[in-house]
């Protein structure tokens, strides 16, 4: 360059690329040398693409964290062996991609950090592979190790629940017809969950036939608890476990019991009757957590009941002000559809002949035509009366407050079963083979245990800081997560594409990871990214 004042030429030097260790006569060019020398033409590089050159590292930092935390990987290495890696990636897949098709795996994997060998990505039909050879003594030793990994010494609440799925598949064992929703008749397999709500996790699952109903099942998950070497056990169960039964088996293998009473049985009805009046207004009966107000009184659950039991009777004006709406909706349905039937022959349902004195033509039968209806007022008012009004017994002696906010944390439990359902495309199981189903039921349970560890984790964040952020759930905390990227420069490493938003460092705050941690957790994940891997079989 020449200098006007020097009056003479100065070297002006431009970095233009950088020499490869093996031989200093080679370089990698750069882009200054690409704009001051365009004419040579460059020998092509074509890489392997079988892996993205923008890799989502964020949220992997994050279930990697949580399965140490857990000891999953030590507990898949024992039992599932060299396909440990993949099992735990099928785990995280669901989690992250909220989908269980095996076919979409690679393309999941194609940009995403693996725990396989050296980050190894499958095929699809080696995915599908592996869930057809995966044994239930693998599947059983996991569990066992898992509820052995779980602390025995305490007393624990177990939230117990279940659901069904439908399946279309003739040929798995376990479909068979039952009630799906709305009482359709469909072929289904019925799932359930037993879930610790003192160190709220999952404890083990249940898959068994369609027709077997969820009351029956109770007493063999009883058993199993006990198997498991659980000592100090209180079952938190729906009213749809209502059973002597159930309760007197729960009692005789040591355990308690917390039960919703089904609302308007008549049990409920007289304690509630006998009581009304006497906490609804009062101030020290108000249990301003729920917004409801409550008591506790002692009674027989069962005739001949030789134990004491402890009724907690609730009252809610918000849920009474609901409660008398729908039964008013109800109510004024029917009038409305049996005005229509004036005059007609009518088979009489029992829901109308309970809210309705049915009045007919010519001799008055039934088989005649309805002539009018008219309301029974009685009937109705105590329904209304009994609106705001529920019932909690317990086997032990607690308060009022202590029942309801135990029962209130089966919250967790409830959106565990949402979270399968809806956040890890577990509707549709997507197979046709008993053990292809089964397998696939084992890798949603793992997938249930990180995920509800991250709801958790959210959670106690938002409670602890008073952050209601919209991004302090589980879905879009993840969305924001997989925004964190390492991308692939001219020198084939992986680099971070930019420092960790504010968002993203509150975040990975409630899992423990500060923002130094978490670009130092990143920087040890880019460097175990293979340059190229090719898909395999």
């Amino acid at each position: 360059m020449y200098d006007k004042e020097k009056k003479y030429n100065v070297p002006h030097n431009v970095i233009i690329g950088k020499c490869t260790d093996g031989d200093v006569s080679l370089m990698f060019p750069n882009e200054n040398y690409l704009t001051l020398f365009p004419d040579p033409v460059l020998p092509s590089w074509k890489e392997d693409q079988s892996r993205s050159s923008c890799v989502r590292v964020g949220a992997y930092i994050v279930i990697r964290k949580i399965i140490k935390e857990y000891g999953l990987d030590r507990i898949a290495d024992k039992y599932i062996g060299e396909d440990a890696g993949l099992l735990l990636d099928l785990a995280a897949y669901s989690v992250i991609c909220e989908d269980n098709a095996g076919q979409y795996y690679p393309d999941y994997a194609y940009n995403h950090p693996l725990f396989t060998d050296g980050m190894h990505i499958y095929s699809d039909s080696k995915v599908s592979t592996f869930l057809k050879e995966l044994t239930k003594t693998q599947t059983l030793g996991f569990l066992d190790e898992w509820n052995e990994s779980m602390d025995h010494s305490h007393k624990i609440y177990v939230s117990y629940d279940s659901t069904n799925k439908a399946c279309d598949a003739g040929d798995i064992e376990i479909v068979e017809n039952g009630h799906y929703k709305e009482n359709e008749q469909r072929p289904i397999f019925n799932y359930s969950i037993a879930y610790d709500l003192t160190d709220r996790v999952p404890l083990f699952y249940e898959d068994y036939p369609g027709s077997i109903v969820d009351i029956s099942q109770l007493r063999y998950t009883i058993d199993k608890a006990q198997a498991y070497g659980y000592k100090q056990l209180g079952f938190i169960l729906d009213r749809g476990y209502f059973c002597r039964m159930n309760l007197r088996h729960i009692e005789s293998c040591g355990y308690s019991f917390i039960i919703m009473l089904k609302g308007r049985k008549e049990l409920v009805e007289q304690i509630v009757r006998e009581h009304m009046g006497t906490f609804e207004k009062d101030r020290a009966a108000s249990i301003r957590k729920f917004k409801v107000n409550g008591i506790t009184v002692e009674g027989k659950l069962f005739p001949n009941d030789e134990k004491t039991r402890y009724f907690h009777i609730y009252y809610s004006d918000r849920k009474a002000v609901s409660e008398r709406e729908e039964v008013e909706i109800k109510i004024d349905k029917l009038s409305e559809s049996l005005a229509g039937m004036t005059g007609k022959k009518v088979t009489a349902t029992k829901t109308m002949k309970k809210y309705f004195d049915l009045y007919w033509y010519h001799e008055g039968k039934e088989d005649e035509a309805l002539m009018y209806a008219a309301e029974k007022t009685k009937v109705i008012n105590a329904e209304i009366e009994m609106c705001g009004y529920f019932v909690i017994v317990t086997s032990e002696k607690m308060s009022a407050k202590e029942a309801i906010t135990l029962y209130k944390s089966r919250d967790n439990s409830e959106k565990l079963f949402r979270g399968d359902k809806s956040y890890l495309g577990n509707k549709r199981t997507r197979t046709h083979l008993t053990e292809t189903t089964q397998a696939k039921i084992f890798v949603e349970f793992i997938g249930l245990i990180i995920r509800n560890r991250i709801y958790t984790a959210l959670l106690d964040e938002k409670e602890k800081t008073s952050n209601r952020s919209n991004y302090m759930n589980v879905a879009a905390a993840l969305k924001e997560l997989e925004k964190i990227e390492v991308i692939k420069i001219l020198d084939k490493g992986y680099h971070m594409d930019h420092a960790l938003t504010a968002t993203q460092k509150t975040i990975l705050k409630a899992f423990g990871i500060d923002a130094g941690k978490a670009v130092e957790m990143i920087r040890d994940i880019a460097k175990e990214i293979p340059g190229s891997q090719r898909i395999s079989e």
